[in-house]
């Protein structure tokens, strides 16, 4: 009996093909690396380029793949910081609100001990200071400018001294305690301050205006002599400010006056020194040496005065008298 012919599906063809394809493609694979292992061996500059030249073309499919495996191997790290990331920002913001306070702190206490070397230097070179002391707190009252020290009269605090700052000056004291004192601020309408300026001393009088700034005036008749951006200093009439004591900066000109500003703003000061009034530091500088150091000079003897020649008598002093006449009225020789 004859064999009845083949009748395979079509199916079973594409399998043929592709088991022949795969056949093909191993043993492609394996001359070609068959092929490198001998370009490898016998010239290896070749087979430098021809990794080059490979490693350049996967690239891209290397750098996806990459990419792929880190996000998948992240993927657990994403879910849990989505879940946990109110909990992570409520935290965050705290430690930025601490970071905060602690960098203002930091701030507060940089220009707090800047302030102070200013001032310990200032006390270093003065020797009229009295005592130094902290600006505690301020009058209620608008229209008066006072501010309260910790210092009185047991630390050697009259009414009447001068209180400055390292930047300039306060005020002067206008009553004192035992322990506190009440300053009248330059700002202030009664505080009267001879000033001049410094480039040329020209001389003014400053007045405060109690809305924190100063009036003043030139004393010189004519044409207003000031400008914006003038030092005013005190000029040591009066005997109770020292003389270049920084008082204020003029900012703007109305008519034949000048508005200034403290160059030392109470705000903003904590730290003061309490001075002698210039007068009186004057005086105590001028005799101190001469009572403690210098000795007493001894007494000059005095010589005797020298003796006049006595008057001679009256009848020598007085002119001769003239001859008496004789009876014919002719003078006797």
């Amino acid at each position: 009996m004859a064999r009845p012919p083949s009748r395979r599906p079509g199916y079973n063809r594409k399998a043929q093909y592709g088991l022949f394809a795969s056949y093909v493609v191993a043993v492609s694979g394996a001359l070609a690396g068959l092929l490198l292992v001998v370009v490898a061996m016998f010239d290896p500059t070749g087979f430098s380029a021809i990794r080059s030249a490979g490693a350049e073309a996967t690239a891209p499919v290397s750098a996806s793949f990459k990419r792929l495996v880190s996000g998948v191997g992240a993927l657990d790290e994403w879910i849990v910081a989505y879940f946990r990331a109110g909990t992570q920002n409520v935290t965050l913001r705290r430690q930025v609100d601490a970071n905060r306070t602690r960098l203002i702190e930091a701030a507060a206490i940089e220009q707090e001990n800047i302030r102070l070397k200013k001032l310990l230097k200032l006390v270093e070179e003065e020797s009229s200071q009295v005592v130094a002391a902290r600006l505690i707190s301020s009058s209620s009252n608008s229209t008066r400018r006072f501010a309260r020290m910790n210092a009185g009269q047991l630390q050697g605090v009259n009414t009447g001294m001068p209180v400055r700052a390292p930047e300039g000056l306060i005020g002067r004291v206008y009553s004192a305690g035992p322990n506190t004192a009440e300053v009248l601020l330059l700002t202030d309408n009664e505080n009267i301050i001879p000033v001049r300026r410094t480039k040329d001393n020209i001389a003014a009088i400053s007045t405060g205006r109690s809305d924190g700034s100063l009036e003043i005036r030139s004393l010189t008749a004519g044409v207003n002599p000031f400008k914006p951006g003038d030092i005013m200093v005190t000029s040591g009439t009066g005997g109770l400010y020292q003389p270049n004591i920084p008082v204020a900066i003029i900012v703007r000109i109305e008519g034949d006056i000048a508005v200034g500003v403290p160059l030392a703003n109470p705000s903003r000061v904590e730290a003061v020194m309490v001075q002698r009034p210039f007068e009186a530091s004057v005086t105590r500088t001028e005799t101190a040496p001469s009572s403690s150091s210098l000795p007493s000079p001894a007494p000059a003897r005095r010589s005797p005065a020298p003796t006049s020649p006595a008057p001679p008598p009256a009848a020598e002093a007085s002119p001769p008298t003239a001859a008496p006449a004789n009876e014919s009225g002719q003078a006797a020789p």
